[in-house]
């Protein structure tokens, strides 16, 4: 899980992933969204998708990345079970 919190710290790993919130996008289609080369784009994805967070599937030429929605379920019961403890703590 700790791989997963390093890749959220980053502002344009947030963004791919809102981006991918919508639906699956090509590599391609990601890089046109950003004012980066290709490259750094590219070691994005490979940070979210060694996190978990993402998954890829070459379809012929290109390679199409999805949300991992697994792992968000995890992260957001951990954001519960972390908030209900705070929460008992005060109490």
């Amino acid at each position: 899980m700790r791989d997963a919190f390093k890749a959220l710290a980053d502002p344009t790993r947030r963004r791919i992933l809102e981006l991918l919130a919508d639906g699956e996008l090509t590599a391609g289609e990601i890089v046109a969204q950003f004012d980066m080369a290709k490259p750094s784009v590219s070691h994005h994805l490979a940070t979210l998708r060694s996190a978990g967070l993402v998954a890829d599937e070459r379809r012929g030429q290109n390679i199409v990345y999805r949300l991992n929605l697994t792992v968000f379920q995890e992260l957001m019961k951990w954001f519960y079970d972390f908030g209900k403890g705070v929460r008992d703590e005060k109490q």
